[in-house]
């Protein structure tokens, strides 16, 4: 065998792969007769020896899975608008290519912000790119200033979300003036261009039209079509991912809305309070569809990219004691493992709206939460979460970056949604999934974006408009 490999070694270089094949496949016919190739005897197969992976510092992974996830609205944005696809499909990559959605793009928007402050970007580029896509926001079909649900990527017009769902989408912009606001604070002290930019979005964050969508009533309503009128009739009531809707619309200095529209509305005249308790933890509020529990985790999250909970307060809530009991609640419900899912712990957990595994095993999508379990994990869960439960999102983190990173990370950082159960992973992105981690651990590590919005003037007049209390912000 020895004297035979010095031969090839010695062959025409390009016959050389011919040669070593003819022989690997002469010696794996002789140690192996099992279809499967499994060993029946004879020499076994050489192997070759495998460096361990080295397992990652906590900063070393943090780093790492801010700077995958910021790729999605980085190197796979949209070419023309420099916003964000609905959703990527690694098995088809121009799937749906021309769909923008709104509240992935704000999320987008944030993230690209970090990207900068971390030096994952560059910042002139971002600040390029960061102008081209509020100019697209600028002529896109804007209904009484607010965008739509989903946006064609060259023209701006309005992609339907559903029949009735082709007007403006008050909880997507509302994500947006989130970013916009933000925006506008990290760049306002800058270069000419950049404060050109912060310009830019402060001019479009004061078009939105938020008095018009309380139909003259004390509430705020979701959706307004130019065909179907208010047909849609969805009223914003908690608790859900709406609360930052409403701290937009009552800090608007052009169309502000009355406090008793959050207060009557939103808080339901008191009853949005909930006393019910999991595993020893209280839920604080009501959570639309889960009375006494908790719903999925994206509710914590949407709201508090630029919202900080901690210290916030009003007459229905502590906010941080909301969202950290949200995340403590939903770590202890996998701990728990009422179904006996595979893997579920404290290092494995995290329900939220994302891709799911149908019973037939094909890709779908749901809100999962503690009452809507079918065993899918979604990564942004977990990671997103890290200002409340930093130890078990951590513990999660080195779980997909340590231990199963070839089967659950991706072009773009985690992949949506996976299953230990039924060993099923969906290689696909959602835009507004992957929107949430870089910002919210970044509010883990440094709180920038938390400081950005909250320090904001108009933010500050809002929260105070409607009641709340902040000690780290002077409200």
């Amino acid at each position: 065998m020895y004297v035979l490999i010095n031969i090839i070694i010695e062959i025409d270089k390009m016959k050389l792969g011919l040669y070593i094949i003819m022989i690997l496949s002469a010696v794996s016919s002789c140690s192996s007769s099992s279809p499967e190739g499994g060993n029946t005897g004879g020499t076994p197969l050489p192997t070759n020896p495998t460096t361990p992976t080295k397992p990652l510092t906590d900063t070393e992974a943090m780093d790492q899975v801010q700077k995958d996830a910021i790729k999605y609205f980085w190197e796979y944005a949209d070419s023309n608008s420099k916003l964000a696809r609905e959703r990527y499909l690694t098995e088809d990559p121009n799937f749906e290519s021309n769909i923008i959605t709104t509240g992935g793009s704000a999320f987008g928007l944030m993230s690209i912000i970090v990207g900068v402050e971390r030096g994952f970007v560059p910042r002139a580029e971002a600040v390029s790119r960061l102008t081209t896509a509020l100019n697209f926001l600028e002529k896109a079909d804007r209904f009484h200033g607010a965008w739509s649900h989903w946006m064609d990527n060259t023209s701006g017009k309005v992609i339907p979300f559903g029949t009735k769902d082709n007007g403006g989408d008050l909880v997507e912009t509302s994500f947006v003036c989130q970013a916009l606001i933000t925006i506008r604070e990290y760049f306002k002290n800058g270069s000419t261009t950049e404060k050109e930019l912060a310009a830019k979005a402060d001019e479009l964050w004061k078009g939105v039209e938020w008095d018009w969508y309380t139909r003259g009533e004390n509430a705020l309503y979701w959706h307004w079509s130019p065909n179907y009128g208010w047909d849609m009739n969805f009223k914003l009531e908690g608790y859900n991912e709406c609360l930052i809707t409403y701290v937009m619309a009552a800090s608007s200095p052009t169309h502000p809305i009355s406090a008793e529209a959050y207060h009557q509305a939103w808080a339901r005249s008191g009853a949005i309070v909930n006393g019910g308790v999991q595993y020893g933890i209280p839920v604080v509020l009501s959570y639309n569809g889960a009375v006494g529990n908790v719903g999925p985790m994206f509710w914590s999250h949407y709201s508090y990219l630029g919202l900080d909970p901690n210290t916030l307060k009003d007459k229905y809530a502590d906010y941080w004691q909301l969202t950290q009991n949200h995340a403590k609640i939903m770590v202890q419900y996998s701990v728990a493992n009422p179904k006996g899912f595979k893997d579920y712990s404290d290092k494995c957990w995290g329900l939220t709206a994302s891709y799911t595994r149908n019973p037939d095993g094909t890709t779908g999508y749901t809100a999962h939460q503690p009452n809507n379990d079918n065993g899918v994990i979604s990564p942004t869960a977990a990671l997103s979460s890290f200002p409340y439960t930093p130890v078990e999102s951590m513990k999660f983190l080195h779980y997909l970056y340590d231990e199963n990173k070839a089967k659950y990370v991706g072009i773009a950082g985690p992949y949506d949604a996976f299953s230990p159960q039924y060993n099923w992973v969906t290689a696909r992105y959602l835009a507004i999934d992957q929107g949430t981690i870089a910002p919210m651990i970044e509010n883990y590590r440094t709180g920038l974006l938390w400081k950005l919005f909250m320090n904001a003037s108009d933010t500050k007049q809002g929260l105070k408009k409607l009641g709340f209390t902040s000690g780290k912000y002077g409200i």
